[in-house]
């Protein structure tokens, strides 16, 4: 035995567990050299490398194994694995007592069992043999499936080397093959495979569903094997019969036993209202908020200084700090041009400012999850513009009709969070957040569309665009006499060429208000679009090879400040020739005018009571959803949540703000979970070549909310310079930039995207192993439909029709826990619609 060959021994001798990283040397039989041992155990993804420069004439390649640790199959969560062995029995392949003990007269007389039973002429069997077999050796086994054993004296782990699972895809079959078959006598088949009594063979087509690929069949029969007892009836057997009868037991039996709670992977998730429910005390007002009190407290001061100390946390603070300021302080400009052309410049740029300053820094302060953002949002400017028509149609004063509603709202709220009104959230299921989370984000979306349109009505397509003024006439000189002979000739063409002319411009003033500026359209979706690609690129940069690790990260942490910056220097520098319409601004707004209340007659103020009761059921569906958002159990936050105080502490904030008729502020979607998701620590895991995101740690911390609001409170003194060079584009490229970006990670729209994707591209999610797919795309629908009815009365053009949509809200929670499960069970319910 040569000198190589004694390594490779060794190495098959010392394998007590399955290494991450091993290298084996491999020797292949060269034309005069020595007939060299073999080296037959299976690996799993082998790459094999030829070296030149060996002597004796012998080739020697390098084979690289990895050994991963892949999960058993769930057969009772999983709906799948009962699936495939119903498939599978429909029509068996059974091979009982084969008598070949070598690899390749196994694999053979296998694959030859498949071409006999095959309805598929075209089945390749070089083909199966080449995907089972790793390239260039004839030997290996480049996919397989083992048990392991915990070694608790020798440490490691030990293979169970009594079964094996062998797997590859190929595209001569059309549908999957499963062939079992039971030695009659154990072979050793090379290195961890020494005694194998039973394999199982799976061909799978190429282009085959995630859930039906070979490694989630391998992982279906692998799990039935695993079983000592169940393998040891099977050596009884003498019949297919039996042999099949024994499956279906197995099956049944593993069904009922991973359903028991005790074989639960995880416990359930406990809610913070089912810990609330366990104190029963003998008043329950204002129970809720001592809880939420006694949560929070604590950690207090925590939160400022878990904003100060930690690995990467000032780099993050500072990044979710200029976030925050842009991804507000942007809407706030465009909610306070629409608010001042609502309400004729009673509610304006500088009052919404203030607003924001204001109860961003109250929040950040006094709330209980300092993680939730404050913003005054397009419902609030609707309800503001109902108002103000109203009092307009009633000959009343505005800023006492605002007023008094805001206080009956606050009022309201003040009564939901005495009451524990948001325990009512238990009822809030993933599936009803993430369904008015993608309404929002078509909200922004629409708010960014609405206002393209209106740039190029009022610039591409105006009047002056489409008159084109024959000019090519006037200078012909076919009609022109080749020789001007008389001064009254020449009187009478001049005359006749400065009218048309002077018909054909049109004055100034009047060109500055209908020219023709496509330009500006053009210039407009370029900075639009331009701010929204740059913002994904650099908040994708992380998935790049570029640069390194860290730099990517701060890339993508900026990728908002950088992208309105960049686009800002664009418009307003680069392009300074191109006029773009700036924001409004009144410097004269009052900003500190107290409502006069006592004005208003007894029947409007019984009006407001029944706007602000409307309004409160808008704040408190958006503050408790938001609030469920940000407390989702993916996000592993630590502190608690605190539903019913941080109602109170908005309830207070927006009583403050009617007083002086300055806009309303709540919990806001998406700012609120991208707060949270800037302050994480993310990492990204492939499963089956699909990239996912895991929040790993979030720095639950204050000093992002009111630093940040600072600063917003400080751009007032940067009105209107320099704040009026952000055109318009940018703050619509931001929206749109801030509804893409919300949908990540959000499961109703990736299961919309299923819809259009091919079976094979599937991620390998829980759900999608779980529930079989007509009930996922049931439950898709169902969403779309209730989805389809928000966006019907919220962006419906009767603005009263709008007054009801919060009212919608609440009906989506007795749509799920009443009427749903009745179309789809409840065991595949807890899989599409938990945390």
């Amino acid at each position: 035995m040569s000198d190589t060959e004694e390594e490779v021994q060794e190495v098959r001798r010392r394998q007590n567990g399955p290494p991450v990283e091993q290298l084996h040397l491999l020797t292949v039989p060269g034309d005069d050299g020595p007939r060299p041992g073999r080296l037959d155990g299976p690996g799993l993804r082998h790459s094999v490398y030829s070296i030149s420069g060996i002597p004796d004439g012998e080739d020697v390649s390098l084979l690289h194994t990895k050994f991963e640790a892949i999960p058993v199959k769930d057969f009772s969560a999983e709906v799948r694995a009962s699936l495939d062995v119903e498939s599978y029995l429909k029509d068996a392949t059974l091979m009982l007592d084969l008598h070949e003990t070598g690899m390749q007269e196994i694999v053979n007389t296998m694959l030859n069992r498949v071409i006999k039973n095959q309805d598929n002429p075209e089945f390749d069997i070089a083909e199966a043999k080449a995907s089972l077999y790793t390239a260039d050796s004839g030997l290996l086994l480049s996919k397989t499936i083992q048990g392991t054993v915990a070694n608790s004296e020798m440490g490691g782990v030990d293979f169970d080397q009594s079964w094996l699972c062998m797997m590859c895809d190929v595209t001569s079959i059309a549908k999957r093959k499963v062939v079992i078959a039971r030695l009659h006598t154990p072979a050793n088949l090379g290195a961890n495979c020494q005694e194998v009594t039973f394999i199982v063979l799976i061909l799978t087509p190429t282009r085959e569903k995630t859930t039906k690929n070979y490694l989630e069949t391998g992982r279906t029969f692998a799990t039935l094997f695993m079983d000592l007892e169940f393998r040891h009836s099977l050596l009884s057997v003498t019949d297919e019969d039996e042999f099949i009868r024994l499956l279906q037991a197995r099956t049944k039996q593993l069904v009922l036993e991973q359903g028991h709670p005790e074989h639960r992977k995880s416990l359930p998730n406990v809610s913070v209202f089912d810990v609330e429910g366990e104190s029963k005390a003998r008043c329950p007002i204002g129970q809720g908020l001592l809880g939420d009190l006694k949560r929070r407290l604590p950690h207090y001061w925590s939160d400022y200084k878990d904003g100060i100390i930690g690995h990467k946390t000032p780099h993050k603070v500072l990044a979710t700090t200029l976030f925050l300021y842009f991804a507000c302080v942007l809407p706030n400009i465009a909610f306070g041009m629409l608010n001042s052309d609502n309400t004729h410049g009673a509610i304006g740029v500088k009052k919404i400012l203030f607003s924001q300053c204001f109860g961003g820094v109250v929040f950040a302060v006094l709330g209980g999850q300092p993680l939730i953002v404050l913003l005054t949002t397009a419902p609030l400017a609707l309800y503001t513009k109902i108002i103000y028509s109203i009092c307009e149609d009633f000959d009343l004063d505005f800023h006492a009709m605002f007023a008094a509603t805001g206080l009956w709202n606050a009022f309201f709220l003040l009564l939901y969070a005495f009451l524990n009104t948001s325990k009512m959230m238990r009822w809030s299921s993933r599936s009803t957040e993430e369904i008015f989370s993608v309404f929002i984000t078509f909200a922004f979306s629409a708010d960014a569309i609405k206002d393209t349109i209106k740039d190029f009505d009022s610039n591409y397509h105006a009047e002056a665009c489409k008159v084109k003024p024959n000019i090519t006439n006037l200078y012909n000189t076919t009609n022109v006499p080749t020789v001007i002979t008389t001064p009254t000739t020449l009187l009478t063409t001049v005359s006749n060429l400065t009218s048309n002319i002077s018909n054909s411009n049109i004055s100034d003033v009047h060109m500055k208000e209908h020219a023709c500026l496509r330009e500006n359209s053009v210039l407009f979706l370029l900075l639009m679009l331009g701010t929204v690609w740059c913002g994904l690129t650099l908040l994708n940069f992380t998935k790049t090879p570029f640069l390194n690790a860290n730099r990517r990260e701060i890339l993508a942490d900026y990728a908002l400040p950088i992208s309105v910056l960049l686009m800002t220097f664009f418009g307003s520098y680069v392009f300074s020739e191109v006029n773009l319409e700036p924001f409004e601004y009144n410097p004269s707004e009052q900003m500190f005018e107290l409502a006069h209340i006592e004005s208003l007659p007894v029947g409007a103020i019984f009006a407001a009571a029944g706007l602000g009761f409307s309004l409160s059921l808008l704040f408190f569906m958006d503050q408790n959803i938001s609030s469920a958002l940000v407390n989702t159990p993916n996000n592993k936050l630590k502190k608690g949540a605190a539903y019913h105080w941080d109602l109170f502490v908005v309830a207070i904030i927006n009583a403050f703000l009617s007083i002086f008729t300055l806009p309303w502020v709540h919990a806001a979607l998406p700012h609120s979970p991208l707060h949270v998701r800037a302050l994480a620590d993310v990492e990204e895991r492939v499963e089956q070549g699909h990239i996912a995101q895991t929040v790993v740690h979030v720095r639950e911390t204050r000093v992002t909310g009111i630093v940040s609001h600072i600063m917003i409170g400080l751009s007032v003194l940067m009105l209107p310079l320099p704040l009026s060079y952000i055109p318009r584009a940018v703050l619509d490229g931001l929206f749109l930039f801030v509804a893409i970006s919300a949908l990540y990670g959000n499961q109703f729209f990736e299961r919309i995207q299923l819809l259009f994707t091919e079976q094979a591209a599937y991620p390998p999610n829980h759900y999608i192993r779980r529930v079989p797919q007509r009930k996922i795309h049931t439950f898709t629908g169902i969403q779309l439909i209730q989805l389809l009815v928000l966006c019907v009365f919220g962006f419906s053009p009767i603005a009263y029709m709008k007054m009801i949509f919060p009212i919608l809200l609440m009906f989506l929670m007795p749509i799920r826990h009443k009427l749903v499960p009745h179309v789809i069970e409840s065991k595949f319910l807890k899989a599409l619609d938990g945390h």
